[in-house]
């Protein structure tokens, strides 16, 4: 279509130009402004329909109403009957959350940007991602991850342009690692390659070759062989940490984003533990007692700072967060003490 309404307005203008000397100039300008008008509404047209999104296909299935949207949300679930990320996250509110991350002393220029996001999202939408509950929810999950990556990728400091919460997505990498994060004791399993060298990259950063193996397995990707990839590709590096927010660390245990959501109902012992469904729990998910258990310290508030510092700017607002018990995890025991190392740290 837009090759034919050029192929018109090239006929047409050829047409005036036979008959210029038969009309007077000021008629034959305003001809050739009302063809580009025309042109111009023909192409925004075929813009706006080309970028369109698809209806939406709803069934039922054994009784339950279950959704596909588009690429969005593209499986059949009953998440995506539910509004997707993008309709309540945008380029710009992302240029908002990350607003340092590209000036000229940030470590991964460049690199990071929504498109990444939205496409790594994207798989995991269908299963609850950002999709889950209403909108207030969803919009407190999302910040929920944000918060975690913000902070661990974060360079500010407490003078920096902008303030400190304004530096998320500032690495893609560890800049010095100090070895090779290669653990024999998983070499029948997840091997060490060769020239490897499985120091933090990502969003979340992941560190070892039994992580790199397990998430890779995951999510298809040879990060065994090929680490390296995180840092290359923005929207592997978010799948992974990703990947990481809806997995569980341990069989039993909840995953960061059933704790978070609230579909994880706290046992027992995990009550004693003063562990509790919210984002504290998702900070003793993820790092354990190198954040939790201690205290009021400033590693965990550091986390629950950026937490904080998104859900205002997403306009859902910092008294969201929840009460202390449930924002914090200093009074919580961990869920894998150092004693017993995990796969996640």
């Amino acid at each position: 279509m837009l090759s034919l309404s050029f192929s018109f307005f090239s006929f047409a203008l050829q047409v005036l130009y036979c008959t210029k000397n038969r009309m007077g100039i000021l008629k034959m300008r305003i001809l050739v402004l009302l063809l580009i008008v025309l042109m111009v509404s023909i192409v925004n047209g075929d813009e706006n329909e080309s970028f369109k999104k698809k209806p939406t296909i709803v069934k039922t299935v054994k009784g339950v109403k279950m959704c596909v949207k588009d690429w969005e949300c593209n499986k059949l679930s009953r998440f995506c009957c539910n509004l997707t990320i993008t309709d309540y996250l945008d380029t710009y509110q992302f240029e908002l959350l990350f607003a340092k991350r590209n000036t000229p002393v940030a470590h991964a220029v460049d690199f990071w940007d929504y498109d990444s996001f939205i496409k790594a999202a994207a798989l995991f939408q269908p299963l609850g991602f950002g999709t889950t509950g209403g909108k207030k929810m969803q919009m407190k999950e999302v910040a929920a991850f944000f918060g975690h990556v913000g902070s661990k990728t974060s360079c500010g400091y407490g003078v920096a342009t902008g303030g400190p919460l304004a530096w998320g997505l500032c690495y893609n990498k560890e800049m010095s690692p100090s070895k090779d994060y290669c653990d024999d004791y998983f070499k029948l399993t997840y091997p060490c390659t060769p020239g490897a060298r499985y120091y933090g990259r990502g969003a979340l950063p992941i560190y070892w070759n039994y992580n790199y193996g397990a998430i890779g397995e995951a999510l298809k990707l040879n990060l065994l062989d090929h680490p390296e990839y995180i840092e290359q590709n923005a929207t592997m590096a978010f799948q992974a940490a990703i990947w990481r927010w809806m997995n569980s660390v341990k069989k039993g245990q909840p995953s960061a984003h059933d704790a978070f959501v609230g579909n994880w109902k706290p046992t027992k012992n995990d009550t004693l533990s003063n562990r509790l469904p919210g984002f504290g729990t998702t900070m003793n998910i993820l790092y354990g007692d190198s954040v939790c258990g201690q205290g009021d310290i400033d590693g965990m508030n550091n986390i629950i700072s950026h937490y904080q510092y998104y859900l205002d700017l997403m306009g859902v607002g910092r008294e969201e967060a929840g009460p202390h018990e449930v924002l914090t995890c200093g009074d919580q025991k961990a869920f894998n003490p150092t004693a017993a190392p995990t796969a996640a740290s």
